[in-house]
Protein backbone atom coordinates (compact mmCIF):
# COMPACT_ATOMS: atom_id res chain seq x y z
CA UNK A 1 0.00 0.00 0.00
CA UNK A 2 1.30 3.52 -1.18
CA UNK A 3 2.28 5.80 2.09
CA UNK A 4 0.13 8.86 2.51
CA UNK A 5 1.90 12.27 1.60
CA UNK A 6 1.66 13.06 5.62
CA UNK A 7 2.88 9.23 6.14
CA UNK A 8 5.89 9.67 3.52
CA UNK A 9 6.99 13.37 4.96
CA UNK A 10 7.06 11.21 8.38
CA UNK A 11 8.98 8.89 7.51
CA UNK A 12 11.41 10.82 5.34
CA UNK A 13 11.67 12.95 8.69
CA UNK A 14 12.24 9.92 11.09
CA UNK A 15 14.65 8.31 9.07
CA UNK A 16 17.92 9.73 9.81
CA UNK A 17 17.20 10.08 13.72
CA UNK A 18 19.55 9.07 16.62
CA UNK A 19 17.24 6.45 19.27
CA UNK A 20 18.86 9.11 21.94
CA UNK A 21 19.11 12.82 22.54
CA UNK A 22 22.43 12.67 23.61
CA UNK A 23 23.45 11.50 20.57
CA UNK A 24 22.32 14.70 18.67
CA UNK A 25 25.42 16.74 18.48
CA UNK A 26 28.30 13.93 18.59
CA UNK A 27 28.39 14.20 14.52
CA UNK A 28 28.97 17.94 15.02
CA UNK A 29 31.84 17.34 17.47
CA UNK A 30 33.55 15.61 14.94
CA UNK A 31 32.90 17.57 11.92
CA UNK A 32 33.17 21.00 13.53
CA UNK A 33 34.61 20.73 16.67
CA UNK A 34 35.28 24.69 17.00
CA UNK A 35 31.76 25.48 16.82
CA UNK A 36 30.20 26.98 19.70
CA UNK A 37 27.64 24.82 21.36
CA UNK A 38 26.69 26.10 24.50
CA UNK A 39 26.74 29.87 25.41
CA UNK A 40 26.53 30.98 29.02
CA UNK A 41 26.86 31.50 32.74
CA UNK A 42 30.23 33.41 31.22
CA UNK A 43 31.76 30.23 29.57
CA UNK A 44 31.44 28.65 25.87
CA UNK A 45 31.31 24.99 25.27
CA UNK A 46 31.92 24.25 21.50
CA UNK A 47 30.90 21.17 19.69
CA UNK A 48 34.40 19.70 20.31
CA UNK A 49 34.27 19.41 24.22
CA UNK A 50 30.87 18.33 24.69
CA UNK A 51 31.42 14.65 24.81
CA UNK A 52 34.02 15.05 27.72
CA UNK A 53 31.84 17.13 29.61
CA UNK A 54 28.54 14.93 28.96
CA UNK A 55 29.76 11.58 29.35
CA UNK A 56 32.20 13.30 32.50
CA UNK A 57 28.54 14.42 33.86
CA UNK A 58 27.30 10.95 33.07
CA UNK A 59 29.95 9.07 35.18
CA UNK A 60 29.42 11.32 38.65
CA UNK A 61 25.52 10.73 37.74
CA UNK A 62 25.62 6.85 38.29
CA UNK A 63 28.16 7.36 40.63
CA UNK A 64 25.71 9.19 43.14
CA UNK A 65 23.33 6.23 42.51
CA UNK A 66 21.34 7.18 39.36
CA UNK A 67 20.29 3.80 36.98
CA UNK A 68 18.81 3.76 34.07
CA UNK A 69 15.18 3.96 33.73
CA UNK A 70 15.75 6.15 36.97
CA UNK A 71 13.38 9.64 37.21
CA UNK A 72 16.01 12.41 38.07
CA UNK A 73 14.16 15.78 39.01
CA UNK A 74 16.55 19.29 38.09
CA UNK A 75 15.61 22.23 39.92
CA UNK A 76 17.17 25.09 38.08
CA UNK A 77 16.59 27.89 35.82
CA UNK A 78 18.65 28.05 32.54
CA UNK A 79 21.84 27.57 32.65
CA UNK A 80 24.57 25.13 31.03
CA UNK A 81 25.12 22.97 34.13
CA UNK A 82 21.26 21.98 33.51
CA UNK A 83 21.65 21.59 29.44
CA UNK A 84 24.79 19.00 30.58
CA UNK A 85 22.66 17.14 33.22
CA UNK A 86 19.61 16.68 30.52
CA UNK A 87 22.03 15.11 28.14
CA UNK A 88 24.05 13.31 30.60
CA UNK A 89 20.96 11.52 31.74
CA UNK A 90 19.70 10.97 28.42
CA UNK A 91 23.31 8.82 27.88
CA UNK A 92 22.20 6.99 31.35
CA UNK A 93 18.45 6.11 29.48
CA UNK A 94 16.79 7.80 32.78
CA UNK A 95 14.21 10.57 32.12
CA UNK A 96 14.79 14.22 33.14
CA UNK A 97 12.24 16.33 35.25
CA UNK A 98 12.98 19.71 34.77
CA UNK A 99 11.48 22.23 36.98
CA UNK A 100 11.27 25.61 37.19
CA UNK A 101 13.18 26.69 41.27
CA UNK A 102 10.16 29.59 41.21
CA UNK A 103 7.63 27.11 41.57
CA UNK A 104 6.26 27.26 44.86
CA UNK A 105 7.43 24.50 47.67
CA UNK A 106 3.84 22.32 47.38
CA UNK A 107 4.13 22.11 43.58
CA UNK A 108 7.84 21.19 43.79
CA UNK A 109 7.37 18.45 46.42
CA UNK A 110 3.93 17.48 44.54
CA UNK A 111 6.56 16.68 41.62
CA UNK A 112 8.80 14.89 43.32
CA UNK A 113 6.88 12.59 44.62
CA UNK A 114 4.68 11.63 42.21
CA UNK A 115 7.46 10.95 39.72
CA UNK A 116 9.44 8.63 42.42
CA UNK A 117 12.51 10.79 41.69
CA UNK A 118 15.18 8.74 42.78
CA UNK A 119 17.74 11.73 43.25
CA UNK A 120 16.84 16.02 43.19
CA UNK A 121 19.75 18.17 41.68
CA UNK A 122 20.13 21.36 42.38
CA UNK A 123 21.64 24.12 40.38
CA UNK A 124 22.72 26.44 43.65
CA UNK A 125 25.43 28.84 41.48
CA UNK A 126 22.73 29.63 39.21
CA UNK A 127 19.86 30.16 41.46
CA UNK A 128 19.03 31.33 44.94
CA UNK A 129 15.53 30.00 44.67
CA UNK A 130 16.88 26.52 43.84
CA UNK A 131 19.65 26.97 46.70
CA UNK A 132 16.44 27.58 49.00
CA UNK A 133 15.20 23.99 48.11
CA UNK A 134 18.57 22.57 48.14
CA UNK A 135 18.51 23.62 51.88
CA UNK A 136 14.57 22.63 52.67
CA UNK A 137 15.69 19.62 50.87
CA UNK A 138 18.74 18.88 53.03
CA UNK A 139 21.02 18.49 49.96
CA UNK A 140 24.38 18.60 50.53
CA UNK A 141 26.98 20.55 47.80
CA UNK A 142 28.95 18.53 44.98
CA UNK A 143 31.62 19.57 42.57
CA UNK A 144 31.22 17.87 38.95
CA UNK A 145 33.75 19.65 36.80
CA UNK A 146 32.84 21.73 33.96
CA UNK A 147 29.28 22.37 35.74
CA UNK A 148 30.19 23.76 38.49
CA UNK A 149 29.01 23.01 42.14
CA UNK A 150 25.99 21.58 42.41
CA UNK A 151 23.43 20.64 45.29
CA UNK A 152 21.93 16.90 45.41
CA UNK A 153 19.51 15.19 47.80
CA UNK A 154 19.85 12.16 49.96
CA UNK A 155 19.05 9.00 47.40
CA UNK A 156 15.57 7.59 47.74
CA UNK A 157 16.20 4.29 47.77
CA UNK A 158 12.29 3.11 47.66
CA UNK A 159 11.48 4.07 44.25
CA UNK A 160 12.12 1.50 41.27
CA UNK A 161 13.21 2.08 38.17
CA UNK A 162 10.90 1.97 34.71
CA UNK A 163 11.64 -0.69 32.08
CA UNK A 164 14.19 0.72 29.57
CA UNK A 165 13.12 0.60 25.78
CA UNK A 166 16.09 0.07 23.32
CA UNK A 167 13.64 2.06 20.69
CA UNK A 168 13.62 5.78 20.63
CA UNK A 169 9.78 5.59 20.23
CA UNK A 170 9.49 3.63 23.72
CA UNK A 171 12.16 5.13 25.53
CA UNK A 172 11.56 8.27 27.60
CA UNK A 173 13.47 11.10 27.56
CA UNK A 174 11.87 13.52 29.27
CA UNK A 175 8.94 14.22 31.92
CA UNK A 176 7.50 17.60 31.72
CA UNK A 177 4.60 18.96 34.02
CA UNK A 178 1.87 20.95 32.77
CA UNK A 179 0.92 23.78 34.67
CA UNK A 180 -2.64 22.95 34.83
CA UNK A 181 -5.22 25.51 34.81
CA UNK A 182 -6.74 23.46 38.09
CA UNK A 183 -6.24 20.56 40.37
CA UNK A 184 -3.10 18.63 39.86
CA UNK A 185 -0.44 18.66 37.06
CA UNK A 186 0.07 16.19 34.69
CA UNK A 187 3.72 14.53 33.81
CA UNK A 188 3.76 14.49 30.18
CA UNK A 189 5.83 11.46 29.42
CA UNK A 190 8.04 12.37 25.79
CA UNK A 191 10.15 9.79 24.08
CA UNK A 192 13.82 10.51 22.20
CA UNK A 193 11.60 10.07 19.39
CA UNK A 194 8.85 12.86 19.93
CA UNK A 195 11.77 14.96 20.70
CA UNK A 196 14.18 14.42 17.83
CA UNK A 197 11.13 14.36 15.71
CA UNK A 198 10.43 18.16 16.67
CA UNK A 199 14.24 18.83 16.84
CA UNK A 200 14.25 17.73 12.91
CA UNK A 201 10.92 19.73 12.29
CA UNK A 202 12.69 23.05 13.73
CA UNK A 203 15.98 22.24 11.43
CA UNK A 204 14.09 21.89 8.32
CA UNK A 205 11.95 25.08 8.40
CA UNK A 206 14.27 27.83 9.97
CA UNK A 207 17.20 26.17 8.57
CA UNK A 208 19.83 27.25 10.80
CA UNK A 209 23.60 27.92 10.17
CA UNK A 210 26.92 27.09 12.29
CA UNK A 211 26.73 31.20 12.38
CA UNK A 212 23.48 31.47 13.98
CA UNK A 213 23.15 31.99 17.59
CA UNK A 214 19.51 31.59 19.21
CA UNK A 215 18.16 33.49 22.49
CA UNK A 216 17.94 30.59 25.01
CA UNK A 217 15.46 32.42 27.48
CA UNK A 218 12.24 30.08 27.19
CA UNK A 219 12.66 27.39 30.20
CA UNK A 220 14.06 24.08 29.47
CA UNK A 221 11.61 23.06 32.11
CA UNK A 222 8.74 23.69 29.61
CA UNK A 223 8.60 21.85 25.99
CA UNK A 224 10.45 24.53 23.84
CA UNK A 225 12.99 25.18 25.68
CA UNK A 226 13.92 21.62 25.87
CA UNK A 227 12.33 20.82 22.85
CA UNK A 228 12.92 23.22 20.11
CA UNK A 229 15.85 25.46 21.54
CA UNK A 230 17.86 22.78 23.32
CA UNK A 231 17.72 19.93 20.83
CA UNK A 232 16.54 22.00 17.93
CA UNK A 233 20.07 23.58 17.95
CA UNK A 234 22.54 21.12 18.36
CA UNK A 235 20.88 18.98 16.18
CA UNK A 236 21.33 21.88 13.43
CA UNK A 237 24.82 22.64 14.62
CA UNK A 238 24.11 25.83 16.02
CA UNK A 239 24.87 27.85 19.37
CA UNK A 240 21.99 28.41 22.47
CA UNK A 241 22.98 31.79 23.91
CA UNK A 242 21.61 30.11 26.85
CA UNK A 243 19.75 33.04 29.46
CA UNK A 244 18.37 32.28 33.07
CA UNK A 245 15.62 34.43 32.62
CA UNK A 246 14.35 37.24 30.81
CA UNK A 247 15.07 40.99 30.86
CA UNK A 248 14.76 43.36 27.87
CA UNK A 249 18.14 44.76 28.21
CA UNK A 250 20.00 42.12 28.18
CA UNK A 251 18.47 41.41 25.05
CA UNK A 252 19.26 43.97 23.86
CA UNK A 253 22.78 43.64 24.13
CA UNK A 254 22.57 40.26 22.80
CA UNK A 255 21.31 41.36 19.81
CA UNK A 256 24.00 44.45 19.42
CA UNK A 257 26.59 42.90 20.64
CA UNK A 258 26.95 39.09 21.10
CA UNK A 259 25.37 37.80 17.25
CA UNK A 260 21.97 36.27 18.88
CA UNK A 261 20.13 35.64 15.45
CA UNK A 262 17.01 33.89 16.17
CA UNK A 263 14.40 35.05 18.97
CA UNK A 264 11.75 32.40 20.40
CA UNK A 265 9.28 34.16 22.94
CA UNK A 266 6.07 34.32 23.70
CA UNK A 267 4.06 37.07 23.51
CA UNK A 268 4.69 39.31 26.89
CA UNK A 269 8.42 38.66 25.60
CA UNK A 270 8.06 40.98 23.12
CA UNK A 271 5.67 43.40 24.92
CA UNK A 272 7.92 43.49 27.55
CA UNK A 273 10.73 44.64 24.91
CA UNK A 274 8.63 47.33 23.80
CA UNK A 275 7.53 48.55 27.18
CA UNK A 276 11.96 48.59 27.67
CA UNK A 277 12.23 50.97 24.44
CA UNK A 278 9.49 53.24 25.62
CA UNK A 279 10.84 53.93 29.72
CA UNK A 280 14.90 53.38 28.16
CA UNK A 281 13.80 56.33 25.47
CA UNK A 282 15.30 54.42 22.76
CA UNK A 283 14.70 55.46 19.23
CA UNK A 284 15.06 52.35 17.78
CA UNK A 285 15.81 48.54 18.74
CA UNK A 286 19.10 47.05 17.71
CA UNK A 287 18.53 44.55 14.47
CA UNK A 288 21.85 42.97 14.70
CA UNK A 289 22.17 39.84 13.10
CA UNK A 290 18.85 38.94 13.81
CA UNK A 291 16.95 37.18 10.92
CA UNK A 292 14.48 35.03 12.63
CA UNK A 293 11.56 36.04 15.15
CA UNK A 294 9.63 33.41 16.35
CA UNK A 295 6.24 33.36 19.06
CA UNK A 296 4.18 30.72 20.26
CA UNK A 297 2.81 29.76 23.60
CA UNK A 298 -0.16 32.35 23.90
CA UNK A 299 -2.84 33.84 21.49
CA UNK A 300 -0.97 36.66 19.64
CA UNK A 301 -2.36 40.07 19.43
CA UNK A 302 -2.27 41.72 15.86
CA UNK A 303 -1.23 44.98 17.39
CA UNK A 304 1.37 43.53 18.73
CA UNK A 305 2.89 41.51 15.61
CA UNK A 306 2.48 44.60 13.68
CA UNK A 307 3.89 46.75 15.76
CA UNK A 308 7.20 44.20 16.61
CA UNK A 309 7.41 43.38 12.29
CA UNK A 310 7.74 47.53 12.25
CA UNK A 311 10.46 47.86 14.74
CA UNK A 312 12.56 44.90 13.51
CA UNK A 313 11.58 44.77 9.81
CA UNK A 314 10.71 41.45 9.16
CA UNK A 315 7.88 38.92 10.11
CA UNK A 316 7.00 37.85 13.95
CA UNK A 317 6.45 33.53 12.77
CA UNK A 318 3.44 32.71 14.91
CA UNK A 319 3.23 29.02 15.66
CA UNK A 320 0.87 27.06 17.78
CA UNK A 321 1.86 23.95 19.84
CA UNK A 322 1.23 21.90 22.79
CA UNK A 323 3.54 20.06 25.95
CA UNK A 324 1.68 16.68 25.02
CA UNK A 325 2.88 16.80 21.00
CA UNK A 326 6.28 17.82 22.30
CA UNK A 327 4.99 20.65 21.20
CA UNK A 328 4.76 21.63 17.29
CA UNK A 329 1.63 21.44 15.47
CA UNK A 330 1.98 24.19 13.31
CA UNK A 331 3.66 27.28 12.14
CA UNK A 332 4.12 30.33 9.70
CA UNK A 333 6.95 29.41 7.21
CA UNK A 334 9.63 32.28 6.61
CA UNK A 335 9.03 32.32 3.25
CA UNK A 336 5.24 32.65 3.82
CA UNK A 337 4.60 35.55 5.99
CA UNK A 338 0.81 35.97 6.76
CA UNK A 339 -0.40 39.54 8.45
CA UNK A 340 -2.77 37.90 10.55
CA UNK A 341 -2.31 36.08 13.31
CA UNK A 342 -3.26 32.66 12.12
CA UNK A 343 -0.88 29.66 13.38
CA UNK A 344 -0.23 28.71 10.07
CA UNK A 345 -0.40 25.28 8.08
CA UNK A 346 0.41 21.96 10.05
CA UNK A 347 3.45 20.78 9.98
CA UNK A 348 5.04 17.86 7.99
CA UNK A 349 4.25 14.11 9.10
CA UNK A 350 1.43 15.63 11.11
CA UNK A 351 -2.40 14.79 10.97
CA UNK A 352 -5.14 17.49 12.15
CA UNK A 353 -8.77 16.83 12.45
CA UNK A 354 -11.64 19.17 13.61
CA UNK A 355 -14.86 17.30 15.13
CA UNK A 356 -18.12 18.77 16.84
CA UNK A 357 -18.67 17.71 19.99
CA UNK A 358 -20.35 14.83 19.32
CA UNK A 359 -17.14 13.53 17.42
CA UNK A 360 -18.40 14.41 14.19
CA UNK A 361 -16.70 16.52 11.71
CA UNK A 362 -17.18 20.15 11.25
CA UNK A 363 -17.99 21.64 8.05
CA UNK A 364 -15.04 24.12 6.22
CA UNK A 365 -13.97 27.53 8.07
CA UNK A 366 -16.13 26.26 10.90
CA UNK A 367 -14.79 26.31 14.65
CA UNK A 368 -14.28 22.51 16.19
CA UNK A 369 -12.25 21.07 18.80
CA UNK A 370 -8.12 20.08 17.29
CA UNK A 371 -7.43 16.32 17.70
CA UNK A 372 -3.76 15.46 16.41
CA UNK A 373 -1.73 12.05 15.54
CA UNK A 374 1.70 11.75 14.30
CA UNK A 375 5.50 10.90 16.09
CA UNK A 376 4.97 14.33 17.98
CA UNK A 377 2.41 12.86 20.05
CA UNK A 378 3.11 11.75 23.70
CA UNK A 379 3.92 8.16 25.40
CA UNK A 380 0.95 9.08 28.13
CA UNK A 381 0.37 10.83 31.30
CA UNK A 382 2.71 9.17 33.86
CA UNK A 383 1.10 6.88 36.04
CA UNK A 384 -2.28 8.17 34.99
CA UNK A 385 -3.82 5.67 32.60
CA UNK A 386 -7.21 6.88 32.88
CA UNK A 387 -6.25 10.49 32.08
CA UNK A 388 -4.17 8.74 28.95
CA UNK A 389 -7.07 6.99 27.74
CA UNK A 390 -9.22 9.84 27.83
CA UNK A 391 -6.58 11.97 25.91
CA UNK A 392 -5.57 9.60 23.27
CA UNK A 393 -8.02 7.41 21.84
CA UNK A 394 -7.29 3.54 20.17
CA UNK A 395 -6.27 4.73 16.71
CA UNK A 396 -4.05 7.34 18.61
CA UNK A 397 -5.94 10.32 17.97
CA UNK A 398 -4.85 13.14 20.69
CA UNK A 399 -7.33 15.71 22.00
CA UNK A 400 -5.35 18.97 22.52
CA UNK A 401 -8.63 20.59 24.00
CA UNK A 402 -8.12 23.49 21.56
CA UNK A 403 -10.54 25.32 19.77
CA UNK A 404 -9.34 25.83 15.85
CA UNK A 405 -10.64 26.74 12.33
CA UNK A 406 -9.28 25.90 9.39
CA UNK A 407 -9.10 29.15 6.20
CA UNK A 408 -7.61 26.86 3.69
CA UNK A 409 -4.87 25.24 5.17
CA UNK A 410 -4.00 28.00 7.16
CA UNK A 411 -4.96 26.91 10.88
CA UNK A 412 -6.49 29.97 13.42
CA UNK A 413 -6.94 28.86 17.38
CA UNK A 414 -9.53 30.34 18.59
CA UNK A 415 -9.11 29.21 22.18
CA UNK A 416 -9.44 26.41 24.55
CA UNK A 417 -12.34 24.29 25.25
CA UNK A 418 -13.14 24.46 28.97
CA UNK A 419 -12.00 28.26 28.36
CA UNK A 420 -14.79 28.41 25.83
CA UNK A 421 -17.63 31.45 27.18
CA UNK A 422 -21.63 30.40 26.07
CA UNK A 423 -23.38 33.89 26.82
CA UNK A 424 -27.11 33.02 26.08
CA UNK A 425 -26.56 30.56 23.75
CA UNK A 426 -23.71 32.50 21.86
CA UNK A 427 -20.22 31.58 21.69
CA UNK A 428 -17.55 33.61 23.02
CA UNK A 429 -14.02 33.22 22.20
CA UNK A 430 -11.58 35.00 24.84
CA UNK A 431 -9.08 35.54 21.73
CA UNK A 432 -11.15 37.74 20.15
CA UNK A 433 -12.02 39.84 22.93
CA UNK A 434 -8.31 39.79 23.85
CA UNK A 435 -7.06 41.24 20.69
CA UNK A 436 -9.79 44.69 20.23
CA UNK A 437 -9.05 45.37 23.76
CA UNK A 438 -5.29 44.70 23.11
CA UNK A 439 -6.10 47.63 20.07
CA UNK A 440 -6.82 49.77 22.88
CA UNK A 441 -3.42 52.80 22.60
CA UNK A 442 -3.14 52.33 26.70
CA UNK A 443 -3.52 49.03 27.11
CA UNK A 444 -0.30 46.63 27.56
CA UNK A 445 -2.40 42.93 27.46
CA UNK A 446 -5.47 41.49 28.39
CA UNK A 447 -7.09 38.23 29.62
CA UNK A 448 -11.18 37.15 29.25
CA UNK A 449 -12.71 34.58 31.15
CA UNK A 450 -16.42 33.46 31.45
CA UNK A 451 -17.63 34.08 34.98
CA UNK A 452 -21.15 31.99 36.26
CA UNK A 453 -23.98 33.93 36.75
CA UNK A 454 -27.90 32.70 36.88
CA UNK A 455 -27.60 29.68 34.44
CA UNK A 456 -25.83 31.72 32.51
CA UNK A 457 -22.09 33.10 31.53
CA UNK A 458 -20.75 36.65 31.63
CA UNK A 459 -17.46 38.11 30.23
CA UNK A 460 -15.04 39.44 32.55
CA UNK A 461 -11.89 41.06 31.39
CA UNK A 462 -8.43 41.53 33.34
CA UNK A 463 -6.64 44.57 32.04
CA UNK A 464 -2.56 45.73 32.09
CA UNK A 465 -2.13 49.39 31.01
CA UNK A 466 0.95 50.26 29.66
CA UNK A 467 3.82 52.49 32.40
CA UNK A 468 2.68 56.06 32.20
CA UNK A 469 -1.51 55.15 30.83
CA UNK A 470 -4.43 56.70 32.71
CA UNK A 471 -7.58 54.94 30.58
CA UNK A 472 -10.48 54.16 33.05
CA UNK A 473 -12.36 51.26 32.93
CA UNK A 474 -15.22 52.99 31.60
CA UNK A 475 -12.75 54.66 28.24
CA UNK A 476 -12.04 50.42 28.02
CA UNK A 477 -15.88 49.83 27.89
CA UNK A 478 -16.46 52.36 25.51
CA UNK A 479 -13.75 51.25 23.35
CA UNK A 480 -15.31 47.38 23.29
CA UNK A 481 -18.49 48.33 22.58
CA UNK A 482 -16.96 50.35 19.46
CA UNK A 483 -15.89 46.84 18.12
CA UNK A 484 -17.54 44.08 19.90
CA UNK A 485 -21.43 42.83 19.27
CA UNK A 486 -23.31 43.41 22.28
CA UNK A 487 -22.99 39.73 23.70
CA UNK A 488 -19.02 39.60 23.40
CA UNK A 489 -18.45 42.81 25.36
CA UNK A 490 -17.14 42.45 28.78
CA UNK A 491 -19.45 43.13 31.66
CA UNK A 492 -17.15 43.93 34.14
CA UNK A 493 -13.14 44.98 33.19
CA UNK A 494 -10.49 45.02 36.16
CA UNK A 495 -7.56 46.68 35.44
CA UNK A 496 -4.35 44.97 37.02
CA UNK A 497 -1.14 46.25 38.00
CA UNK A 498 0.16 43.27 36.58
CA UNK A 499 -1.79 39.94 35.28
CA UNK A 500 0.02 36.76 36.73
CA UNK A 501 1.97 34.83 34.48
CA UNK A 502 4.45 31.79 34.91
CA UNK A 503 8.18 31.58 34.33
CA UNK A 504 7.23 31.79 30.55
CA UNK A 505 5.16 34.52 30.31
CA UNK A 506 1.66 32.93 30.01
CA UNK A 507 -0.92 34.46 31.51
CA UNK A 508 -2.57 32.21 34.51
CA UNK A 509 -6.41 32.84 33.88
CA UNK A 510 -7.26 30.41 37.15
CA UNK A 511 -5.49 33.23 38.97
CA UNK A 512 -7.40 35.87 37.58
CA UNK A 513 -9.82 36.49 40.16
CA UNK A 514 -7.75 35.90 43.28
CA UNK A 515 -5.41 38.63 41.72
CA UNK A 516 -8.23 41.09 41.59
CA UNK A 517 -9.49 40.54 45.30
CA UNK A 518 -8.67 43.27 47.67
CA UNK A 519 -6.67 40.55 50.00
CA UNK A 520 -4.43 39.65 47.06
Amino acid sequence: MALSQVEAAAEELLSDLPQRLDHVFRPWAVASPNQPALIGDGKVWTYGALPEIVDGAAAELRHHGVRPGDRVMIVSENSLALAALVLALSALDAWSVVVNPRLSEREIDQIRDHCGARLLYYTVEVSELARAHARRHEAHEVEMGPLGTLAVSPINETTVPEPVEDDGARQVAALLYTSGTTGNPKGVMLTHRNILFNASLSRALRKPTPEDVIYGVLPMSHIVGFSIILAGTLIGGSAVHIVPKYDPASFVDAVRDHGVSLMFGVPTLYQRLLEYKATAGLNALPRGRLRGLYVAGAPLDPTLKATIEKEFGQPLLNAYGITECAPGISGVRAEAPRQDTSVGTILPGIEVRLVGTGGEPVADGEVGELHVRGPNVMRGYYRAAEATAAAIDGEGWFNTGDLARFAGEALFIAGRTKELIIRSGFNVYPAEVEAVLNAHPAVGQSAVIGRAVHANEEVVAYVQLLPGATATKDDLMAHAARHLTAYKRPSEIVILEALPASSTGKILKHRLPAAASPAA
